[in-house]
C-alpha cells in the first residue's frame, strides 16, 4: 500500500517532475511480483497516460533499454541505432505527458550509465515515476531516491505459508 501510495500520490509544492521508485531486496523477496501487481492495479493505469516495462537483468545496454521504453510507448519497431537519436525520439514521445516506466532487476551501478538512461525521462509531466527493482542498494543510492526495502519473511511466517499452500491449513 505505501509503494502504490508513492506511485498515484502527486506531491504537492513540488517541482520535481519525476519520481524514482525504488524497490530493493534478495534474490527471491518478490521485488518483481510486487512491481507487476503494482503496475496492473487499475488506479495505476488510470493515472499515467503512458506506461512502459523492461526487463534489465545483467547486460545494461543504455540504447537496447531505451528502444525497448520507446517501442512500449510508440509502439514502432524501427526506432533508430544511434543512442542520442533513440532518447530524442523517447523524449518527444513523452513530453508534458504523465508516465510509468519500470526498470526491473537493475544490477548495473554504473552513475554514468544510470544517469545517461534516465536523460529522455525528463519532459515528462509533473507525477511521472519510474519503479526500480534491484537486489543493490548501490543503484538505489545513485538513483536519488527513498528507497522501499523488502524484507524476507520470518521463519514462523515461511511456515505458515508453506502449511497454508501445501496443506491448505492455516495452523501449521
Amino acid at each position: 500500500m505505501e509503494i502504490l501510495e508513492l506511485l498515484i500520490r502527486e506531491v504537492k509544492n513540488s517541482d520535481a517532475r519525476l519520481g524514482i521508485v525504488p524497490i530493493v531486496g534478495m534474490g527471491g523477496v518478490g521485488k518483481t511480483a510486487l512491481a507487476q501487481r503494482l503496475y496492473n492495479v487499475a488506479k495505476v493505469n488510470s493515472c499515467f497516460e503512458k506506461k512502459a516495462w523492461v526487463c534489465v537483468l545483467d547486460v545494461f545496454d543504455v540504447l537496447d533499454i531505451t528502444k525497448t521504453i520507446l517501442r512500449s510507448i510508440i509502439g514502432l519497431s524501427n526506432e533508430g541505432k544511434d543512442l542520442n537519436e533513440v532518447q530524442v525520439k523517447l523524449n518527444k514521445s513523452l513530453s508534458m505527458k504523465k508516465f510509468l516506466v519500470v526498470l526491473d532487476d537493475i544490477w548495473n551501478e554504473k552513475y554514468k550509465k544510470l544517469t545517461a538512461l534516465l536523460k529522455p525521462f525528463e519532459a515528462g509531466a509533473r507525477g511521472s515515476k519510474i519503479m526500480i527493482t534491484t537486489r543493490n542498494l548501490e543503484v538505489a543510492s545513485i538513483m536519488g531516491a527513498l528507497l522501499y526495502h523488502l524484507r524476507e519473511l520470518s521463519f514462523d511466517n515461511c511456515k505458515s505459508l508453506l502449511a497454508f499452500h501445501a496443506l491448505g491449513a492455516t495452523n501449521f
